[in-house]
């Protein structure tokens, strides 16, 4: 008897836990539109340099696109789906082989805004395969960069590149 009480524990375990999986993906898909959350207007003053929300940069040699990320929210020109959009295009344009992303600099920031690039790694098998995909963490990563590199993690194959600073 205590075998199958065993055996009834353990399917409730993972029947709950494929639930909760199941319930986090709809979330996160449910939520993956654009939001409209701008940053907060910053005093411009002399000596005062705005950092870009996010930036990415191609290396036609090496086929490698690398982007980086300051905050995960609206710059104020360009929603994160589309500057993801216009990152996935230049790359598909070029026959990019490998992503680097890195997220040791963000600061904040909204983590749904994220899934256009979950989504666009998922899009892509040259980025999925070992080798493929690159993420940059470091000590000062804040929520939305932990967040990113574990749906990273579990759905895509990356390899991680830990900055001490």
């Amino acid at each position: 008897m205590s075998d199958f009480m065993t055996l009834t524990r353990e399917l409730q375990a993972m029947s709950a836990s494929r639930w909760w999986v199941t319930v986090v993906l709809v979330l996160i898909l449910a939520c993956s539109g654009e939001s409209s959350v701008a940053p907060r207007s910053q005093p411009q003053s002399a000596g005062f340099v705005r950092e870009a929300n996010y930036s990415f940069s191609i290396s036609p040699d090496d086929g490698t696109v690398r982007v980086q990320f300051a905050r995960v929210r609206s710059d104020g020109t360009e929603t994160v789906s589309a500057f993801m959009q216009r990152v996935f295009a230049s790359a598909d344009s070029v026959g990019a082989r490998r992503l680097v992303v890195d997220l040791r600099s963000i600061k904040g920031g909204d983590s749904f805004l994220v899934v256009p690039l979950v989504k666009g790694v998922l899009a892509r098998e040259q980025f999925r395969q070992s080798g493929g995909l690159v993420v940059v963490v470091g000590p000062e990563s804040f929520s939305p960069a932990q967040n990113t590199a574990s749906l990273l993690q579990q759905y895509a194959n990356p390899l991680f590149v830990r900055d001490a600073q």
